[in-house]
């Protein structure tokens, strides 16, 4: 058994895949995910597990170099909790939100909270712990 990190097991074996420049998502719960990338589904109704728990859990565990964000983020309030935690996800970068929808079926996989605040989704990629 872990003594720490995350438990989930399918969580857990797609995190250990990842490598350098791989990408992954941690979405709200309306996020649409392309029926062909895999995705955890952490939802459990009512805004449970949040996004920022889910983000935290996720930096403990993983490197990341860079994220990209949605331009209209600057209109949610899951900007400050990004801006929060910028010093963990390296540089930052946006798109316009249909864009990032469009980047979906190129990420390894997504990770969908219970968060029902717009636009609080990250795509994260990767970097080396060296």
């Amino acid at each position: 058994m872990k003594r720490e990190g995350i438990a989930h097991v399918e969580l857990s074996a797609l995190v250990a895949r990842l490598g350098h420049t791989d990408r992954f998502v941690v979405a709200d719960a309306g996020l649409p995910v392309p029926r062909a990338v895999p995705f955890v589904d952490l939802a459990l109704g009512g805004g449970k597990l949040d996004f920022r728990s889910v983000l935290d859990a996720l930096l403990d565990e993983v490197v990341v170099q860079a994220h990209l964000v949605a331009d209209e983020l600057t209109t949610s309030p899951a900007a400050a909790w990004l801006a929060e935690r910028a010093h963990r996800m390296g540089e930052r970068s946006s798109v316009s939100h249909e864009r990032f929808k469009e980047l979906l079926p190129g990420v390894a996989f997504v990770v969908r909270t219970g968060e029902r605040t717009p636009y609080a989704n990250v795509l994260l990629e990767c970097g080396v712990p060296f």
